[in-house]
């Protein structure tokens, strides 16, 4: 059963974002006699603050926040790779100038970067993707130039390098396909942590602006409403420890596969 946990969370999330503009919802109608009424059989999750029905705006927060979270992992992955690679490769002043950048970067919290760099834009789901990809760059960057430093010393790079290849179809042909399995597992890594950061940004009045709806805003509006409706923070918050918890399994899952050593032992 814990098996496919993971995948039946995740497809959920993704059926709650693609399928949300198709399905009949109102997450801006307020309804005032039920305003923080619990869980009733017109709403199951209950209404929030103004009277809007939770179920509604948790759809949309699974938009925001896979939006969100594939936007700044693809930048993020292609960035970071492209420089890693570039970086480790080349060599010289061009890696070592890459690497005290990306000492810069791990020296200061991430999540504390991203708070800059989205204060700074202003507030908009469209700024903090570009905060997040700022910061989330990093990861994949020291990851891609750790294994082209490992590999480009192979008996293949050193023979396509004699018969003058060049060097970004040496990267792209005969490195990247080697490394895209770490690459991946950590993109897979990566989602969980774009959601946390996204709600994180959205908590602090940073992210998504009302009317529409964040699992991060969603809990901030609730924190208010603790003692009277705790629903409007249990229901966003279980959500986004699922999906992260989720996430989270299904890159444990895909690093096993993607492990020749220990696909050998089993």
């Amino acid at each position: 059963m814990m098996r496919w946990f993971p995948y039946v969370i995740v497809a959920s999330w993704l059926a709650m974002a693609v399928l949300g503009p198709w399905l009949p919802l109102e997450p801006d109608k307020v309804d005032l006699p039920n305003i923080l009424q619990g869980p009733v059989s017109g709403a199951w999750l209950g209404y929030d603050d103004l009277g809007r029905p939770i179920w509604d705006r948790l759809v949309m927060g699974a938009q925001t926040s896979l939006y969100v979270a594939v936007w700044v992992m693809v930048i993020s992955f292609l960035i970071g790779t492209f420089i890693g690679s570039v970086s480790a490769y080349v060599g010289g002043w061009v890696d070592l100038v890459v690497v005290r950048v990306i000492d810069i970067f791990l020296a200061v919290p991430g999540i504390l970067l991203a708070i800059a760099f989205a204060g700074v834009m202003g507030p908009g789901v469209e700024n903090v993707v570009i905060a997040l990809s700022i910061v989330g760059w990093v990861g994949y960057a020291r990851l891609s130039r750790a294994q082209i430093m490992a590999l480009k010393q192979r008996d293949h790079v050193v023979a396509a390098v004699s018969l003058g290849t060049r060097p970004m179809r040496i990267i792209n042909r005969h490195l990247l396909p080697l490394i895209s399995a770490p690459l991946i597992v950590e993109a897979t890594f990566g989602i969980a942590g774009v959601v946390i950061a996204e709600a994180g940004l959205s908590f602090l009045g940073l992210g998504v602006q009302p009317p529409e709806a964040s699992w991060g805003s969603m809990i901030r509006d609730g924190t208010r409403y603790m003692l009277v409706a705790p629903h409007m923070v249990l229901v966003p918050g279980i959500a986004m420890m699922l999906v992260v918890l989720a996430v989270n399994l299904l890159g444990d899952q895909l690093r096993d596969r993607l492990d020749v050593r220990s696909r050998d032992r089993r």
